[in-house]
């Protein structure tokens, strides 16, 4: 059995029974004829063995393999409707595991067939010196068009070592396109802030959580703390632009306010079902609005279905993202990986919001072109009359 064979009977194995094989030749041909068949293992091999050596122009081996796989991902994607299952060739596996590592531009993204949809540019930052908004479009990264591609992978390639230049191909709303070369460096992104707004005599209190990482919710429940010392009546949390993050702080932040019951759930076709629970530590309850909008993901829209639906909070703003699976990454023997989707999120009351999104009580756009925030101002309006 030739290697080619081998990793293309990996993916296969990958995709159809869930599992990666790691063990003898003997086994990888086991599974596939269990799957596949005699034939369409024969057909296999036959095909990349043909091409390989009778093609007219000399074909790269590594290229033979990557164009395999890459082509089952998109067929699955297609067949099945699937945004988010991607291929790292083996540079792209190399750089997302360095990525957290780099400097970076300071802009929080959405991934969308186009490209990446830039969902908060950060002050102070490369991104915000070069005009970069919310709502434009990233096409390109050096040159290439990044359509289709996964996120983590071209978030990696914007992202490099401190004083070194990237040039960003930018659609903005109106259609028109630039490139932007920036330079990057350390940025600091706040990912909790809050304050004090007021509407009339009453106090509310305002906090923005930009992305749900490790201790996302110590951190979030510390300034909402604060907020009501400082007598804050009510509080708008706000998810906007934010792409998500860790299951487990999605858990842990809604348990900051809902005191039992059902988070989220999980399952998959090879996954057992998992039922996530508040852990009964929530904070004496306030009124409270969840702001979002189409960027508002993943491990936000599990926060804002929880509160949402536990009755603890109105949600005002534009219809979420709507991204219901999750992935995992698993590495192959070619060096590369699979970011695969394996599973789907079940939101509290046990519906699923894929390709859906969660639609807002209170519809709210903001207009970036104008300095009033929009959305927060509906926000507190729609909290005023509950305090």
């Amino acid at each position: 059995m030739s290697r080619r064979f081998i990793v293309a009977a990996l993916v296969a194995i990958a995709f159809v029974v869930g599992i990666i094989a790691g063990g003898q030749v003997d086994a990888i041909r086991d599974a596939v004829n269990d799957v596949f068949g005699d034939k369409a293992q024969d057909a296999t091999s036959q095909a990349i063995d043909v091409i390989h050596d009778d093609y007219f122009h000399t074909v790269d081996e590594n290229d033979l393999e990557n164009a395999s796989i890459a082509s089952i991902i998109s067929h699955l994607k297609q067949r099945y409707d699937d945004r988010f299952s991607h291929y790292f060739t083996r540079p792209e596996y190399d750089r997302f595991q360095q990525g957290s590592s780099l400097s970076g531009v300071g802009i929080a993204v959405t991934e969308i067939p186009q490209g990446l949809r830039v969902a908060t540019v950060y002050k102070q930052t490369p991104a915000r010196e070069a005009n970069i908004q919310s709502g434009d479009v990233i096409t390109g990264v050096n040159g290439h068009s990044i359509a289709g591609k996964d996120s983590d992978v071209v978030t990696s390639q914007i992202r490099g070592p401190a004083g070194t230049k990237v040039t960003l191909t930018i659609e903005s709303r109106d259609g028109s396109s630039r490139d932007v070369t920036l330079t990057r460096r350390e940025v600091q992104i706040p990912q909790v802030v809050g304050h004090i707004e007021k509407v009339g005599d009453s106090k509310i209190g305002y906090v923005r959580l930009a992305g749900f990482f490790p201790g996302a919710h110590g951190e979030l429940r510390k300034e909402v703390e604060n907020l009501y010392n400082q007598d804050a009546q009510g509080l708008v949390l706000d998810l906007r632009g934010n792409g998500g993050g860790l299951l487990t702080e999605a858990v842990l932040v809604s348990s900051i306010f809902v005191p039992n019951g059902v988070i989220v759930s999980t399952h998959g076709r090879t996954q057992s079902t998992k039922t996530f629970d508040a852990t009964g530590d929530a904070l004496p309850r306030h009124p409270m609005v969840v702001l979002i909008n189409g960027d508002t993901a993943s491990a936000s829209e599990i926060v804002t279905a929880a509160l949402e639906q536990s009755g603890v909070a109105k949600v005002v703003g534009t219809t979420s993202f709507g991204k219901g699976t999750f992935q995992e990454v698993i590495p192959l023997n070619n060096g590369g990986a699979l970011d695969l989707t394996v599973g789907e999120y079940l939101t509290r009351d046990g519906t699923s919001i894929n390709h859906v999104g969660i639609a807002p009580q209170v519809k709210a756009k903001d207009i970036p072109s104008t300095k009033p925030d929009e959305g927060l101002q509906k926000a507190l309006q729609t909290l005023a009359p509950q305090l």
